[in-house]
């Protein structure tokens, strides 16, 4: 009888793996396993299988649609992707970040959330393309916040563009963060699309140090365009879910990997 009904429990367990890639273009391993409550053996197996079937590709540690390089998910779909993760990455990259600094803060959801921690600071100077990041910002008494001009990318919610990248050009800083779609030890940083690659590579150009947050849904997982490559990456601030194998071969190349533990993880 176990052996009857086994079939069907690993054909439904794919079908939502499959709808868990299609919703959100990738996904880690780890992250898939969890919600499908299997275990990180199973769920490569499942992979497996629907990459023979050509319904998705596998990435190292995760999974991806086929021909998904290139897909960039909506505002929408970001911010409600790893939010508890996202706020234990901010508040652990916050504590890089120092008074009378002058940083970059890149776009994204998880930059965003760093500059809500950044609010009380004082004497700070904020570069950005972020219109988020701007507008959290805007009533902060301590910061100066500095913006590009650029063309409005609405999927981000940032300015991207010459004019952005002019904006940039001879400014100089001591931390830039930038978070994009994917971090891998063979490419480092990258984004699906070359116009925010191209404003992200400005970015990180105006600092002594690259500072990526990349919560574990990215690590591992690789978009088409390279935005930082992994020698220029000096940290890494991830959350405790991320690949630690991963992890451990961006650390051999010379990134310092910062975890920060989930507080539903803590004492366990």
């Amino acid at each position: 009888m176990a052996d009857e009904t086994r079939p069907a429990f690993a054909a439904e367990r794919r079908e939502r793996i499959l709808e868990l890639v299609r919703a959100n273009g990738a996904m880690a391993l780890r992250e898939i396993a969890s919600r499908v409550r299997a275990s990180e053996v199973t769920v490569r197996r499942d992979v497996r299988a629907l990459e023979a079937e050509g319904l998705i590709d596998r990435r190292r540690g995760g999974a991806a649609l086929p021909g998904r390089l290139g897909y960039e998910q909506s505002y929408a779909q970001k911010s409600g992707q790893a939010a508890p993760e996202k706020l234990a990455i901010a508040a652990a990259a916050a504590r890089l970040v120092e008074d009378d600094d002058a940083i970059v803060l890149g776009p994204g959801t998880t930059t965003e959330a760093l500059a809500r921690e950044l609010v009380g600071r004082q004497n700070l100077t904020v570069v950005t393309n972020s219109l988020l990041v701007a507008e959290v910002l805007a009533a902060a008494p301590g910061v100066e916040v500095v913006m590009t001009g650029g063309t409005l990318r609405g999927s981000i919610r940032a300015l991207v563009g010459t004019a952005a990248e002019q904006a940039l050009a001879g400014l100089r800083v001591r931390l830039a963060f930038v978070s994009g779609n994917g971090i891998t030890a063979e490419r480092g940083l990258s984004t699906p699309n070359p116009a925010v690659a191209s404003v992200d590579r400005a970015l990180v150009a105006c600092a002594q140090e690259v500072v990526v947050l990349a919560d574990h849904t990215k690590v591992g997982a690789d978009t088409m365009v390279q935005t930082v490559p992994p020698e220029h990456i000096a940290h890494l601030i991830t959350d405790n879910h991320a690949d630690p194998e991963v992890l451990m071969t961006l650390e051999d190349m010379g990134t310092l990997v910062h975890v920060a533990v989930l507080e539903v993880d803590r004492g366990e």
